[in-house]
C-alpha cells in the first residue's frame, strides 16, 4: 500500500503555478536468494544502473541478495500479496507454485550451444512460459538463463550405460526422478545443504549442478568424474507484484524491460566465464573430465529427454501440454 500511495502522491504533485507534474521518484525492492557474487546479483545491479540512467534517476531498483527478505517461497508469496515489489527467482524452486515451471526439469531441453538455446527462448517459448505465471497473482517480466547442469560421480559416467546401478542426488522433482530412472539410476531428493556429506559418505554416488556450483560448494573434493553434458537448464524469472507493475509509468516499465534485454547477453557471458574458471580449477584438482561429442550428447538426449517429457506431460495438465507445444515449435524452428 505504501508503494501505491507514493504513486498516487507523485502523480498528484504539480509545480506551483505551472500545472506541470513533477517527475515521480520511485524505489522498488527486488529480492533474491543468491550471493552478492552470483550472476543474478551482478545482472540485477547492472539493470539497476541502466534503469536509473534511463529514467533520469526517477526510478531506482534496490537489490536484496542472499535471502535477506526471506527464502524463495516466502519472497514469491510476498510479491503475490504486495509485501515485496519483485523477486528474481530460480524456476527450480517454483514447481509447487506453478506446475508448468517443471518443464525446465526435462533434461536436454535446450541444446548445449548457448546462442541456439537463447534463440529457442526468443522464438516464443520465454514469453509463453512467463505468461503462465500471470494467472497466479504475479506479473512475470522475463525469463533468463542462469547456468547449465553437468554430471559428477565417483564412478565412470561417460556413456549412458555407465550410469546404471548408481545413485544420484536430484532436486525434489518427479520429472528428474523419472528421467534419471531411464538411465538405470536411483534418483534421491536430498537437501542441497546435505549434499557434500552425502557424496563424502557414499550415500549417493553422484549429482548434477552447474560448474561454478560444483566448484564453489567443493563437490569436486568428493567426486572423481565429471561429464560435460550441458543437460539441465537452470532458469530464473523476474516476478513483479501486478499492482506495482501496472502502477508504474510507461517509461519506467519500458526502462526495466529494456535493461533486462540488454543485460541478458552480459549475464550469459558472466555465467560462462565463471563456469570456465571453475572447470580449470576442477581439472587441476585431478578429476577425470569427459567432454561429450555431439553424437554422445544425442545418445544421452535420446534416453533422458523422452522420459522427462512424459513425466512432465503426465503431471502438468492442459496448460503444461500447451507450453510444451510452444517449446517444441520453438525448438524445431531453431534446430531444424
Amino acid at each position: 500500500m505504501a508503494f501505491l500511495d507514493r504513486i498516487v502522491t507523485g502523480a498528484a504533485l504539480c509545480l506551483l503555478g505551472t500545472g506541470i507534474a513533477q517527475a515521480q521518484e520511485v524505489t522498488l525492492r527486488i529480492g533474491h536468494v543468491e550471493t552478492p557474487q552470483s550472476t543474478t546479483h551482478v545482472m540485477l545491479e547492472a539493470m539497476a544502473e541502466a534503469v536509473a540512467a534511463g529514467t533520469d534517476g526517477t526510478l531506482a531498483l534496490q537489490i536484496f541478495p542472499q535471502s535477506q527478505l526471506g527464502g524463495q517461497r516466502e519472497m514469491t508469496e510476498a510479491v503475490q500479496f504486495g509485501a515485496l515489489d519483485a523477486t528474481a527467482g530460480p524456476v527450480a524452486f517454483m514447481g509447487g507454485f506453478n506446475p508448468v515451471a517443471s518443464i525446465m526439469d526435462i533434461p536436454f531441453l535446450y541444446p548445449a550451444d548457448a546462442e541456439k538455446a537463447q534463440a529457442i527462448r526468443d522464438a516464443g517459448f520465454a514469453d509463453a512460459f512467463c505468461e503462465s505465471f500471470n494467472e497466479l497473482g504475479v506479473t512475470c517480466i522475463g525469463l533468463y538463463p542462469n547456468g547449465t547442469k553437468q554430471f559428477t560421480s565417483n564412478a565412470p559416467i561417460a556413456r549412458p550405460e555407465e550410469f546404471s546401478g548408481q545413485t544420484f542426488r536430484v532436486m525434489e522433482s518427479m520429472v528428474l526422478v523419472e528421467a534419471f530412472r531411464s538411465l538405470g539410476v536411483t534418483a534421491v531428493p536430498i537437501p542441497f545443504g546435505e549434499l557434500y556429506t552425502a557424496l563424502q559418505t557414499g550415500i549417493v554416488d553422484g549429482e548434477e549442478n552447474p560448474l561454478d556450483t560444483i566448484y564453489n560448494m567443493k563437490f569436486f573434493e568428493v567426486q572423481e568424474h565429471l561429464t560435460l553434458s550441458w543437460h539441465g537448464a537452470i532458469e530464473n524469472v523476474i516476478l513483479f507484484n501486478p499492482a506495482v507493475w501496472s502502477g508504474l509509468e510507461d517509461n519506467h516499465r519500458a526502462a526495466i524491460t529494456a535493461a533486462l534485454d540488454e543485460t541478458i547477453p552480459e549475464m550469459i557471458a558472466h555465467k560462462a566465464a565463471a563456469g570456465e574458471a571453475s572447470l580449470r580449477k576442477i581439472r587441476e584438482a585431478g578429476l577425470t573430465v569427459h567432454e561429450l561429442s555431439e553424437d554422445e550428447l544425442a545418445q544421452f538426449r535420446a534416453v533422458m529427454f523422452p522420459a522427462g517429457r512424459d513425466a512432465y506431460l503426465e503431471r502438468a495438465g492442459d496448460k503444461g501440454r500447451a507450453i510444451f507445444e510452444v517449446y517444441r515449435a520453438a525448438y524445431d524452428k531453431v534446430m531444424n
